[in-house]
């Protein structure tokens, strides 16, 4: 047989996020129907969280597509076949994505126009009472003027709130008008066929959804794991043409890697940079890391180590509000955290999370470690003088770079604070100046208490550090514990330096 000609080269859909576009003007296209399928045929009610820039904006476009019938644009793929294209349903699409909403008024006012853009697009009069009674008016209409149900699908449902968290009060009363919103959907159950809601978090259903709470969450089911998202298998079947001349592990180890318990996937934004510019870089970091995010842990003396692998609870990760912001659920749901196995505890769920690849281990170590020492300046010079001393094996220049590290940090973060706080706060200080660097590292004991004991692997040489803070005692007492603790044996038969 002759060799398989090699596929043709497509436009990259970099930024695009409108399905007719993608499927009309030649531009890759991994095909997501099949979730699509599976969706419609098993529930009416959804709710995904997924990061920024992981696709739902597009998938909810895929929705609103499939839902008013364009059967033209599915022509090959997954549900081409199995949709049934005599029956047009009325979609009602709520857009949070665009600006910034600052008060109650501001809110009110995006409603309102959401309301009327949609009851003009379904050629709708509605009659002019409250928000929520127009919204429900909108969709008893709608059923009404066609003859089917109606799909309503929200995109971006919780971007009025992330925009204001450094507000709280903003933030609690735009949550509390949202709340009253969505609710009207449970109401309006008779005239409903299919509702989804995208976001980046998971608020809790007491906070925000108390009123719509037959929502199925399936953020966390392995039937979804890759609804967002490209697959090992998508870079063979769709990106083969992009992948010449680019390191395969090298991509796996910079982009892939983010788990909701089922198939791991990679950052789209991040492949299809990559594509173009054929440069490892942290696309998807450098495109808006929030910084009360960075700020916040910080003032709470994150102990930056833990984020190698932490453990929490279905229950913690779901327990997301204005006023309760757990560490773990608020890196987990930003994407800078994906789970990494669970285990069972009793009656009790917990999962580990760890980052999922080198750019965000990388790239969020960075941005700790300068929010850490307050002076982004110095934090790059050291990181630079750091890799230098490393290339050059030089022992004696690492042990100056360290002392001089930490002598630039002004005393005044431990001030008043007891031992074991400022522990963490240069075991923080330690980690996070190395995995900025993208080094090989793994961390063998990590406490609350700032005792870290780290190996790095780099350049042919194993380094073993021991992190300690000795207040008392003789001279040398420190070392004669690192030497008791004999941690360098199990080391020696790999035969490196």
């Amino acid at each position: 047989m002759p060799p398989t000609p090699p596929l043709p080269r497509r436009k990259l859909p970099i930024g695009i996020q409108t399905f007719r576009q993608m499927r009309q003007e030649g531009y890759y296209y991994v095909d997501k129907t099949q979730f699509a399928w599976q969706l419609t045929e098993a529930g009416k009610y959804y709710f995904l969280s997924r990061p920024r820039r992981f696709g739902k904006s597009l998938f909810i476009d895929t929705l609103a597509e499939l839902f008013t019938g364009s059967q033209d644009l599915f022509q090959g793929l997954y549900i081409g076949d199995r949709w049934d294209w005599s029956r047009q349903y009325p979609v009602i699409r709520l857009s949070f994505g665009g600006g910034i909403l600052e008060s109650r008024a501001d809110l009110d006012q995006k409603l309102e126009e959401l309301i009327s853009r949609n009851a003009t697009r379904l050629d709708l009069t509605l009659d002019p009472i409250s928000l929520s009674g127009r919204f429900q008016h909108l969709i008893q209409q709608a059923h009404q003027h066609s003859g089917q149900r109606v799909v309503i699908l929200v995109d971006e449902y919780d971007k009025p709130i992330l925009d204001n968290l450094s507000n709280p009060d903003t933030a609690r009363t735009i949550r509390d008008g949202l709340r009253s919103f969505y609710s009207v959907i449970k109401d309006s159950d008779a005239h409903v066929q299919f509702v989804l809601l995208t976001g980046v978090s998971k608020f809790s259903k007491v906070s925000l959804f108390s009123g719509l709470n037959n929502l199925q969450d399936i953020t966390v089911d392995p039937r979804y794991s890759a609804l967002c998202g490209y697959t090992e298998a998508d870079l063979d079947a769709v990106f083969a043409p992009e992948l010449a001349g680019l390191d395969r592990a090298e991509i796996r180890r910079w982009y892939n890697g983010y788990n909701w318990t089922g198939e791991a996937v990679y950052n789209p934004f991040d492949l299809l940079l990559l594509f173009s510019t054929r440069e490892f870089r942290p696309y998807w970091f450098e495109t808006g890391t929030p910084s009360f995010l960075v700020e916040l842990l910080t003032r709470r003396h994150l102990f930056t180590p833990d984020l190698e692998r932490l453990y929490a609870s279905s229950s913690l990760l779901s327990a997301f509000d204005v006023d309760e912001m757990a560490s773990s659920a608020l890196l987990w749901q930003t994407g800078y955290l994906t789970l990494a196995g669970t285990r069972q505890l009793g009656a009790r769920i917990e999962y580990a999370l760890t980052y999922p690849n080198l750019e965000v281990k990388s790239s969020l170590s960075d941005a700790l470690l300068k929010g850490l020492m307050g002076d982004s300046i110095a934090a790059e010079r050291g990181q630079s003088q750091l890799f230098q001393r490393l290339q050059s094996n030089d022992i004696p220049g690492l042990r100056q770079h360290f002392a001089s590290l930490y002598a630039s940090i002004p005393h005044d973060w431990y001030r008043n604070n007891p031992i074991a706080q400022y522990e963490g706060y240069y075991a923080s200080v330690f980690y996070s100046h190395i995995a900025a660097l993208g080094l090989d590292i793994s961390l063998e004991d990590t406490t609350h208490q700032g005792q870290i004991d780290l190996t790095l692997k780099f350049n042919g040489q194993i380094y073993l550090f021991e992190f300690k803070v000795v207040e008392f005692g003789p001279k040398g007492s420190a070392i004669a514990q690192l030497q008791a603790k004999q941690y360098a044996d199990k080391y020696r038969a790999l035969g490196q330096p």
